[in-house]
């Protein structure tokens, strides 16, 4: 287990080559190892003193309150200054430096990234972001006209528009589950996943947690059940990886394909995919690869010139998260969650749809005024207050997203509770 000590001594090796950072800016981090071990993730998640050590690591803007870190986070500084490092040594002569030297450390995060997934190295692939990854297997399943998949009315939009296009254009039959906002519970998730299936079904493509209402679906059933089946299981892990903890081997998917720059706080536009090995010769990646590559999960990276400063400062964001921990990491973002959703969800006219079970939720979470309109609603807590959160507008139901981070204060949650209450009550100003 990572100790607070360790953390520090991790953060001093990672930065200590960075001229930029101040000693007052490093004062911060290794005011993070005060010891903690030894206490619960409960009781660390509400230890205002070691969070505010937390936050001090991060360069925000704190006249703004950002409860939108589920669409791209803030990076905490030591990352911010690696990733500068990184870019101005490319500089000095590309074809050299960023192509001899910094590139080939791509292998020490993919191997970093795979022991923390808890995969082979070799079935990780560092992608730009999730739609990415998760594309690289839509398009590069093969499949036939008649074809069906199988996924929810609450996936991410890009993926519902990926298989969209494959249907128009391939004759593949795309199906589309629905399920009530909060569900009854994990089981009936499954279930309809289960009575949906057709003898044509060849992919089950779902989220681990969606972007909508932060709803986390029992993946792992899902999962055996399709490959009982010779189902293909996606599992859209955007917002999932290093949000809360869990390892490879509790999903069992076939693919599995995240964002790095949502709750690992990496630099933004990373991400990766993971292929299990042997479906690695069969998928085909985005962009063209030698057939001597058929087997290799690097195939999948064969995307032209791109920097390396943005995916060798991932290992930078790697040592921050498992400095925290990921138990006291998630048991601290299901406290602001419980302590906003717990003031609003008391307001008559006011629906969490997001169930507070830690089992089927984290730190992101949705709320419903009745009556309210989301988008109005959204644009006067910015113009009006400075706080950030996110319209959600489906078809089914509007409500506002609300994802905070582990930078964000106590302070900034209850002011958030305190303005809502104040709106629910008297409604939005004329």
């Amino acid at each position: 287990m990572t100790t607070r000590r360790s953390f520090v001594r991790s953060l001093f090796t990672a930065t200590a080559a960075i001229p930029a950072l101040t000693n007052h800016a490093l004062a911060h981090v290794v005011s993070a190892g005060r010891a903690v071990d030894g206490r619960s993730p409960e009781e660390v998640a509400q230890d205002e003193d070691f969070w505010l050590e937390i936050q001090q690591a991060f360069t925000v803007d704190r006249t703004i309150i950002n409860l939108n870190n589920g669409g791209v986070s803030p990076s905490p500084r030591v990352v911010q200054e690696a990733m500068r490092r990184y870019l101005e040594f490319s500089n000095e002569a590309p074809v050299h430096t960023m192509w001899n030297i910094l590139e080939p450390h791509i292998e020490s995060v993919r191997r970093r990234l795979a022991a923390s997934f808890g995969c082979d190295p070799e079935e990780m692939a560092i992608t730009r972001n999730a739609s990415e990854a998760l594309e690289i297997v839509q398009l590069g399943l093969p499949l036939q006209r008649g074809d069906e998949v199988l996924t929810t009315t609450q996936d991410y939009p890009r993926m519902l528009t990926t298989w969209r296009q494959r249907a128009r254009r391939e004759g593949i039959v795309l199906k589309e589950i629905t399920f009530p906002v909060p569900p009854p519970s994990p089981d009936d998730l499954a279930r309809r996943f289960e009575q949906a299936v057709t003898p044509r079904t060849k992919v089950i493509h779902v989220c681990h947690i969606t972007n909508l209402t932060g709803q986390i679906f029992p993946i792992r059933r899902i999962v055996r059940f399709a490959r009982e089946r010779g189902i293909e299981s996606i599992v859209d892990g955007a917002h999932a990886y290093a949000h809360f903890p869990f390892t490879r081997d509790e999903l069992d998917c076939d693919y599995y394909g995240t964002s790095l720059h949502k709750w690992l706080l990496a630099p933004h536009g990373t991400g990766f995919l993971y292929v299990r090995r042997e479906k690695i010769p069969r998928l085909w990646p985005l962009m063209a690869a030698p057939a001597e590559m058929d087997a290799n999960i690097r195939k999948f990276e064969e995307i032209g010139t791109h920097p390396a400063a943005n995916h060798n400062a991932i290992a930078e964001a790697l040592t921050f998260h498992e400095g925290i921990g990921a138990e006291r990491k998630a048991a601290r973002l299901r406290f602001l969650f419980n302590r906003w959703a717990g003031r609003l969800g008391k307001l008559s006219g006011v629906k969490v749809l997001t169930p507070v079970d830690p089992a089927q939720s984290c730190g992101l979470a949705s709320f419903s005024v009745a009556g309210a309109d989301v988008g109005k609603l959204v644009t006067h807590l910015w113009e009006k207050q400075r706080i950030i959160v996110t319209p959600i507008n489906h078809p089914e139901f509007s409500c506002v997203r609300v994802t905070p981070s582990v930078y964000t204060t106590l302070g900034e949650i209850d002011r958030f509770g305190e303005v809502m209450e104040d709106l629910v009550r008297k409604g939005l100003p004329a």
